[in-house]
């Protein structure tokens, strides 16, 4: 089977469209054909190695976290998955979504697609809807609060500016100018150019004495001090990149990654059938041209989701 391959870390230059052997489904998993894949940051983080630290992968290593198909065997021990079934999944580490045959594990961070889901849309749910979801788990913006989302036109920054305007939040999204009719459809009640102007001052002005809730998708450590400025005293800020556990005035942090609770991937999935999530694919290719898209998704500003479809 084709399958792209990074021999070693390095850059996503580097890997290669190879032939490799076809995998076989041992207890607990399930062979899918691959119909789609989506790209996320940490799909560039392990083939370049800048996780290798606590995330380390081994070599020839196919990236491609998300993935949708249909399953063509399973493994001894499955009970969820039947041969014909159509699923989505979050693959995590071993990832492997970006060849033609990808293994995926009976677990709830898989699920059965539904039939009105088209393979596009599946695949850029998993990772970015399930990481979006946690941090509104974590920060619980509630009905009123008024919540900043830095990072809003991106894959998960899509999907946190969807939820938390279900909680009854009123939303403030940073955007270019060309995204925020976007964020605004997405329920986005207000929108902010972080290249023209200063995302902190103009919260403020949004939210005099400061906003509930920051859910920063953009920075890391010492850099979340400047979207923290914008919340109140004993405001609260979430993130998934790690950063310091509290800020001046009394702002508190919790930060969380992907998180897959039994029945989730269903429920979003579900939510997105119904038409009640929307999945931003902000550009497409096909698998012959997958190298191509980790480039641009590595090198350009892409709003969305990159899906790879095969």
């Amino acid at each position: 089977m084709k399958a792209l391959v990074a021999r070693s870390y390095g850059p996503v230059e580097n890997l290669t469209l190879a032939d490799v052997p076809k995998p076989t489904p041992g207890p607990g998993h399930v062979l899918v054909r691959t119909e789609a894949s989506a790209l996320n940051a940490i799909d560039l983080a392990l083939i370049t190695g800048a996780v290798k630290d606590h995330l380390p992968i081994q070599h020839p290593f196919v990236p491609g976290v998300d993935v949708t198909g249909v399953v063509e065997a399973v493994g001894e021990g499955v009970s969820r998955f039947s041969v014909g079934d159509r699923i989505l999944a979050w693959n995590g580490v071993p990832s492997g979504g970006l060849a033609e045959y990808t293994l995926v594990q009976d677990a709830p961070s898989a699920a059965l697609r539904p039939a009105t889901l088209s393979p596009a849309e599946s695949a850029g749910l998993p990772t970015a809807a399930l990481t979006a979801a946690a941090l509104i788990d974590e920060a619980t913006p509630r009905a009123d609060e008024k919540v900043l989302v830095v990072g809003a036109s991106g894959g998960v920054g899509s999907f946190v500016v969807q939820l938390a305007k279900r909680t009854g939040a009123k939303v403030l999204a940073t955007a270019r100018a060309d995204e925020e009719d976007l964020l605004r459809r997405l329920g986005a009640d207000a929108t902010v150019n972080y290249q023209t102007s200063d995302v902190t001052a103009e919260a403020l002005r949004w939210a005099p004495g400061g906003v509930d809730v920051v859910i920063d998708l953009t920075h890391a450590g010492p850099a979340l001090a400047g979207a923290a400025a914008a919340a109140r005293p004993g405001g609260r800020l979430a993130s998934p990149l790690m950063g310091p556990s509290a800020f001046d005035r009394g702002v508190t942090a919790v930060y969380t990654g992907t998180r897959t609770p039994a029945g989730r991937l269903e429920a979003l999935a579900a939510q997105a059938a119904e038409g009640h999530l929307h999945v931003e694919i902000g550009a497409r290719y096909s698998f012959t041209d997958a190298l191509r898209a980790l480039a641009d998704y590595a090198h350009k500003h892409l709003h969305g989701k990159v899906v790879i479809t095969f």
